[in-house]
């Protein structure tokens, strides 16, 4: 448990030094790092983006040619080089939304969602995997063939469906935990590479 919580205190403060608006931005660069998921003048969705660490993160590897667009139901500061669209992914209109802000298919789509935790472990887990299905349905609609995904998933009994359903649509999806992450945290991410493009076009307006 010590050593939790030096390691969390330790990306906290480095997240201060570097001007990350949260920890969690270790988490994506040591992703990248590991997978080469963001390049030079990609064009990246980030659901869920609030506070904007993943976003800044984003910003840097895209390059001022690239496109980061965030995806939130609550307000987000604005960051330089990005496009904020404030919504709900469980609007039913979602797609149409993004689309009319957002005339372009996307290289990435990062998903680090998560409910607001209400303490009782199985609705918590239930209601953050709804979230990610939701997320991981709206990739297959917005991504280029041939792009990539992340999406964290709370672990338990329903997580193994997530990744059956992102095998349907990328070739590889691999199980990662960030060392940013809390050991004893049930998160995880998947990563997903190499979009299949299938119903790409589907509901596109």
């Amino acid at each position: 448990m010590k050593i939790d919580i030096a390691r969390r205190d330790e990306y906290r403060k480095l997240a201060k030094e570097q001007g990350y608006r949260s920890r969690s931005s270790y988490k994506l660069i040591e992703l990248n790092k590991k997978y080469n998921l963001l390049k030079l003048n990609d064009t990246i969705l980030d659901i869920g983006c609030a506070p904007g660490g993943w976003l800044q993160v984003s910003t840097k590897f895209a390059g001022s040619n690239g496109k980061v667009v965030g995806l939130d139901m609550d307000p987000v500061e604005p960051i330089s080089g990005t496009s904020i669209i404030q919504a709900d992914i469980e609007d039913l209109n979602i797609i149409q939304i993004i689309n009319k802000a957002c005339p372009f298919s996307f290289d990435v789509v990062l998903s680090d969602l998560s409910p607001k935790v209400s303490g009782i472990w199985h609705y918590d887990h239930e209601r953050q995997i709804s979230l990610t299905l939701t997320s991981l349905k709206m990739s297959t609609k917005l991504l280029k063939k041939g792009g990539k995904a992340v999406f964290k998933i709370f672990e338990g009994n329903n997580s193994r469906s997530v990744k059956q359903e992102a095998s349907k649509a990328f070739s590889e999806v691999i199980t990662s935990k960030p060392k940013a992450s809390r050991q004893k945290s049930s998160e995880f991410y998947l990563v997903c590479l190499s979009y299949n493009g299938k119903d790409y076009l589907v509901n596109r307006v």
